[in-house]
């Protein structure tokens, strides 16, 4: 097995059991221990059949090593980033978030749920497991570490609800979606009366099976398709809002009460300003996709927007570099100070439901100012030459270009205030494109000429 196949720019993730079995986890695990030098993990895995056998094979590699295991079983992926914070451990957590069924993935984080990306310490990782298993594993001249087995779920909820009181908020008909993914098991737990005091909230549950053969959609909310029937039901049920958690629950998109999206952008806009208001003046992130209200309405509440790159370890780095108090992405990841710099879903979501149920007003009015543009969401093509692509895209604009960045990609301002990024996925073999404008009608117009040029034949 060639492991440069599926160990990607932020984790590892493949097709169970050609790519990733069980020999492959166990020499991830022990390169794991031997990269970071850790006398002790934390591993989780969510509902996805291969996820206990995979983490039990990754845990003999690590302890081969001379590291103890602490297993925290069922998670999802903050929660895991949970233990690794309050615990002060490294973590491994298999997951292979929205990806089909057929995958299964691992995401690794050094103590205080710091990431462990291609440029801090996977490609090593990578090496040292592809040596593994190549050559078998050394003989160690230590003792071997030792297993053990923890529960998270109560102290991950008690620790979340310290964060955001809902106790106080106007009662509200929430529909979550949890897509048969991990938020069938943590929703009840923070949002529920399961472990916990009530709250004034109505929970109306959908797919909260745990099955990762995901019998009723993919666990995929950044998919239009995925979201038709929380919509429905949502209006249906005249609730107040719609909950959407991907596979491992640490993603979460918004419906409104009319069934329509609410925008990541937008609640980033919506979170900045309500931890901008426990703390004037902080540094708050944003990806350069998120919508340029995310930007303005940081700068108008009296924040500092800092822009970087899409992706999860370049935002938990510059996170830490500036001390920023949050950061939100184009793609619902969330990511808090107060949650050592993790993405969560459930913790946005709460900053939703605590905004939402403050005041009187409807979901959709409480987002409408920070609504502002019409973007095309994330368009993604199979092209056989990207760089080139990138190339014609950029001179079919020449004429209209105002600026040009390549932070990220390749992002170009147009003369009127429009904006387009294209870039090659970190993932997978696709180009990405994003678009945003003052009118649907100039996004589809860019947004054509644009796809028109990135899909000719």
């Amino acid at each position: 097995m060639d492991l440069s196949t599926i160990v990607k720019a932020y984790d590892v993730r493949g097709v169970v059991p050609d790519q990733l079995d069980e020999d492959v986890a166990r020499a991830i695990g022990a390169a794991f221990v031997d990269v970071l030098q850790c006398p002790k993990i934390l591993t989780a895995h969510d509902m996805r059949d291969s996820g206990p056998s995979l983490s039990r094979a990754f845990a003999e590699g690590a302890i081969s090593r001379g590291a103890d295991v602490v297993e925290a079983g069922l998670a999802s992926t903050d929660m895991l980033y949970f233990g690794s914070g309050s615990l002060d451990l490294p973590g491994a957590m298999f997951t292979a978030s929205h990806n089909p069924a057929r995958y299964n993935g691992i995401k690794l984080c050094r103590a205080g749920a710091v990431p462990v990306g291609q440029d801090t310490g996977l490609t090593e990782i990578r090496l040292r497991a592809q040596n593994y298993l190549r050559h078998g594993l050394p003989a160690f001249d230590r003792p071997h570490g030792v297993y053990s087995e923890t529960a998270l779920l109560d102290s991950y909820a008690r620790y979340l609800r310290s964060l955001v009181d809902l106790s106080a908020i106007r009662p509200l008909r929430v529909v979550v979606d949890a897509g048969n993914g991990m938020g069938g098991y943590t929703v009840p737990a923070v949002l529920g009366g399961e472990l916990l005091e009530p709250l004034p909230l109505t929970i109306i549950d959908m797919y909260f099976e745990l099955d990762g053969a995901f019998p009723n959609h993919e666990a995929n909310p950044l998919e239009p398709a995925n979201l038709v029937d929380l919509q429905a039901r949502v209006v249906s049920e005249g609730a107040d809002i719609g909950l959407a958690f991907d596979g491992d629950a640490d993603r979460c998109f918004v419906i409104d009460a009319a069934g329509a999206p609410v925008s990541p952008s937008a609640v980033t806009a919506l979170v900045a300003a309500r931890e901008l208001a426990k703390e004037p003046g902080a540094n708050v992130i944003h990806n350069l996709i998120t919508s340029r209200a995310v930007p303005e309405v940081i700068t108008e509440q009296g924040g500092v927007p800092i822009r970087t790159r899409v992706g999860h370890s370049f935002i938990k780095a510059e996170m830490a570099r500036v001390d920023a108090v949050f950061g939100g992405e184009h793609s619902a990841h969330y990511y808090f100070r107060d949650f050592w710099r993790a993405d969560t879903g459930m913790l946005a979501a709460m900053h939703v439901l605590a905004a939402l149920g403050g005041q009187a007003g409807t979901l959709a009015e409480l987002t409408a100012e920070y609504e502002r543009y019409a973007a095309s969401g994330e368009i993604n093509s199979t092209v056989d030459d990207a760089a080139a692509r990138v190339v014609d895209v950029r001179a079919s604009f020449a004429g209209e270009t105002d600026s040009v960045d390549e932070l990220d990609g390749v992002t170009i301002g147009l003369t009127d205030g429009s904006w387009l990024n294209i870039r090659v996925s970190n993932t997978e073999p696709l180009l990405r494109l994003n678009v945003e404008a003052t009118s649907a009608e100039r996004m589809i117009e860019v947004r054509d000429q644009a796809l028109a040029v990135i899909r000719k034949t």
